[in-house]
């Protein structure tokens, strides 16, 4: 089976992804990841102005299968939350990269970004 992995994007070994526009970071989780889990039938994610932090928890994903935490791949401020998620949460699967973003962040230390995998190498690990 093939996934949807776009190039221009940044990746995390637990499946979220990152995208960077303006200095900020939108977060997401990719579509292998929504395939795996299967119907989202619920998004729990923090709220505007809220602290997130590198590699630990910041929300969670229920699906039919199975209840995912989500993990942050920056540290810093939340500026934005795609609010759309807690009325059709099912926006995560029919649209990933798109519809289904989760948070944009201001992060406190933008060089962690050139720590996390490349579209090549997010494909290496769901192959």
């Amino acid at each position: 089976m093939s996934f949807e992995v776009p190039d221009d994007l940044r990746y995390m070994e637990s499946h979220e992804w990152t995208s960077t526009d303006d200095g900020s970071v939108r977060i997401g989780i990719t579509d292998f990841a929504q395939d795996e889990l299967g119907d989202v039938v619920f998004v729990e994610l923090p709220g505007e102005g809220d602290e997130v932090t590198h590699g630990e928890e910041f929300g969670v994903v229920e699906s039919i299968k199975a209840v995912s935490d989500l993990y942050s791949p920056v540290s810093g401020t939340v500026t934005a939350v795609n609010e759309d998620l807690f009325d059709q949460p099912e926006l995560v699967n029919e649209d990933p990269f798109g519809d289904g973003w989760m948070l944009e962040v201001d992060p406190s230390d933008r060089d962690v970004l050139d720590e996390l995998l490349s579209a090549d190498e997010y494909r290496d690990q769901i192959e």
